[in-house]
C-alpha cells in the first residue's frame, strides 16, 4: 500500500483534498493510504511516508524537509492551481507518477 502525506500549515486545509484524491484513488482501485497533517504532526508520519506533498502555504519548508527526511522519500509541492481547484484525481496521479519514477525530489512549479 503506498503512503502519501499532504503537509500544509494544519492539516486542516488540505482534508477536502485528501477526500477528492481518496475518492480518485477508489474509482482507480489504487490501493493507498492518504493523510492530511500539518507542520507540527510531521515527526509522527516521515518514516511512514511514500511521498511527501507540500501544500502552497508551506512551499518554504522544500529545502529544510529534504535535509532531514530520508533521501529514500520523494518530496514534492503541489500545484499552486490544482490545490486551489482541489483536483484529487490529478494531484493523486502526480503523486503515483513520482513514487513510480522514484523522483526524490521535485520542484516541478
Amino acid at each position: 500500500m503506498k503512503k502519501v502525506v499532504l503537509l500544509c500549515t494544519l492539516g486542516m486545509s488540505t482534508s477536502l483534498l485528501v477526500s477528492k484524491m481518496r475518492k480518485a484513488a477508489k474509482e482507480l482501485e489504487i490501493d493507498c493510504s492518504i493523510v492530511a497533517i500539518g507542520e507540527y504532526e510531521f515527526k509522527k508520519y516521515e518514516k511512514e511516508a511514500d511521498i511527501i506533498m507540500l501544500g502552497p502555504q508551506v512551499r518554504y519548508l522544500f529545502n529544510s524537509l529534504r535535509k532531514k527526511v530520508d533521501s529514500n522519500i520523494p518530496i514534492t509541492l503541489i500545484n499552486s492551481a490544482d490545490y486551489g481547484t482541489m483536483n484529487g484525481n490529478k494531484i493523486l496521479n502526480q503523486a503515483l507518477a513520482i513514487m513510480d519514477n522514484k523522483e526524490l525530489s521535485t520542484n516541478n512549479l
